[in-house]
């Protein structure tokens, strides 16, 4: 035994083949669901996180006496729905009368899934301080010997034990069995402390067209309080609905990356209204880490990347607006840089960073936006951040409202300036929103886009210059729509 300091744990521990022992599980299954709780996946302390969901099957094997008994099934991870646990016997050899569900004990979990065994507590300089049956590991060691006397011992070094024991939540059954032996069993059962997400990495390839080398993986952090070694994983897409509030506190955690065993790609599938991503090979997932599979082949997809002068939204006024005090869209100087791209397979919900070369070849960080679950054939669309050299400037130039003839004209002039060394073009993106009829009177530019409620134009910058457009829009209103005038 290694001597450690006082108050300080470690384990010596025999296996134990008696009555109610457990086989380790050869084939646990998980099934994971998204989560986008930060929590889950930052770096720092390593505590365990009340997030996240995932559903575990376990097979495990029991030797069981004929008739009723207890066996307590432990090493289960911290944060467990209690009505969502379920025990199955192959063959119906036996059945469950019924379960307790007790919870991790943080610190002390390890000695707690000792209460009720025989334990020897010994002293920092290897003394003996009891022998005798744990019944207490909180707050000091309770322990009896074999005369009923008991002893709270608070400064020790190490305790050691003849059988097994677990670091995580254990569940208590009563149970009735068939006949003597050996069972195979299922235990399934629900858990937070477990969660996925998508991560892209999108790298744009030089010259004037849009390229991009799409690469995605899955990110799946385990931060349920106990490890998870060679399970088969089932990732799902999409937004069940979960109707239990998830709550509790939400330490940091240490990240790390891992891979598959196998390098070949998930293969999907669909369940009910979701999509499935079962993993080739089994992985292994260490508490409070952060381990990433390949997701889909890397790819070179072809992409649009666009300067973005946008003013207003989608907004329409209950009646006309014609006060001239109201300005469509408001006051904006930026122009935002943003990136689409074509699905080419259904796309879960992810981050996705976008690289560029620099003037020496390395990639470096341009942007980062969030893409929403996207079907094959849909496009996906994020904004980059704001361009450095590129800024708008929207003054309005006339304004007339003919209240007899239910009419009124507005215009404005964009001033659109390039401070760069190089021609950049810029979409320019108007919401008319004074009332939902109006039509475009003139412009400057032909509009490359009109719909509804949108006007779009693409406006050429020259290097180190500005342009202008100036567009002019009439509005046109009924007596029932504007009973004021």
């Amino acid at each position: 035994m290694i001597p450690l300091p006082l108050r300080t744990l470690a384990f010596a521990m025999a296996a134990g083949t008696g009555a109610g022992a457990i086989a380790a599980p050869s084939s646990t299954t998980l099934t994971l669901y998204r989560s986008d709780d930060t929590a889950l996946y930052s770096a720092g302390d390593s505590g365990s996180v009340h997030a996240g969901y995932a559903v575990a099957r376990e097979p495990r094997q029991l030797d069981l006496k004929s008739g009723t008994q207890d066996i307590s099934l432990g090493g289960l991870p911290q944060y467990l729905d209690p009505e969502a646990m379920a025990l199955s016997f192959d063959g119906d050899a036996a059945q469950v009368i019924s379960q307790r569900l007790v919870l991790s004990q943080g610190q002390n979990a390890a000695l707690s899934s000792l209460i009720g065994q025989k334990v020897d507590v010994v002293g920092a300089t290897g003394q003996t301080l009891a022998i005798g049956t744990l019944l207490r590991a909180n707050d000091g060691l309770l322990v009896q010997d074999s005369n009923g006397w008991s002893s709270l011992i608070r400064d020790y070094a190490a305790v050691r034990a003849l059988s097994n024991f677990q670091t995580g939540s254990s569940l208590q059954l009563r149970v009735d069995a068939k006949r003597a032996g050996k069972t195979q069993t299922t235990l399934s059962y629900t858990t937070a402390g477990l969660g996925w997400r998508t991560a892209y990495v999108g790298t744009l390839a030089p010259g004037d067209g849009c390229k991009m080398q799409f690469e995605s993986r899955a990110s799946i952090a385990n931060r349920s309080g106990r490890d998870w070694s060679n399970v088969q994983l089932t990732l799902v897409a999409g937004e069940p609905q979960i109707a239990k509030p998830v709550g509790g506190p939400r330490p940091m955690a240490f990240a790390m990356k891992a891979q598959a065993a196998d390098s070949a790609m998930p293969e999907q599938s669909t369940l009910a209204d979701y999509r499935t991503y079962t993993l080739p090979g089994a992985v292994d997932l260490p508490d409070g880490s952060v381990s990433q599979v390949p997701l889909y082949t890397t790819r070179t997809i072809p992409c649009e990347r666009t300067s973005l002068y946008e003013n207003g939204g989608g907004w329409v006024p209950p009646q006309p607006m014609i006060g001239q005090d109201f300005v469509p869209g408001g006051e904006n100087t930026g122009i935002v840089s943003t990136l689409q791209f074509h699905a080419f397979d259904s796309l879960p919900a992810g981050y996705l960073r976008v690289l560029t070369a620099d003037r020496n070849g390395t990639p470096q960080f341009i942007g980062e936006g969030r893409i929403n679950d996207t079907p094959k054939g849909e496009d996906a669309r994020i904004t980059l951040g704001q361009s450095f050299d590129l800024r708008g400037n929207r003054e309005r130039t006339a304004f007339h409202v003919d209240k007899n003839g239910r009419t009124l004209d507005e215009s404005f002039r964009i001033t659109l300036t390039n401070a760069g060394d190089s021609p950049r073009t810029v979409t320019v993106r108007e919401h008319p929103q004074r009332w939902r009829q109006w039509t475009l009177v003139s412009s400057s530019s032909k509009p490359s886009s009109q719909t509804t409620d949108t006007l779009e134009f693409k406006v050429t910058v020259p290097a180190n210059g500005k342009a202008t457009l100036d567009y002019a829009v009439r509005y046109q209103w009924t007596a029932d729509d504007n009973p004021q005038g």
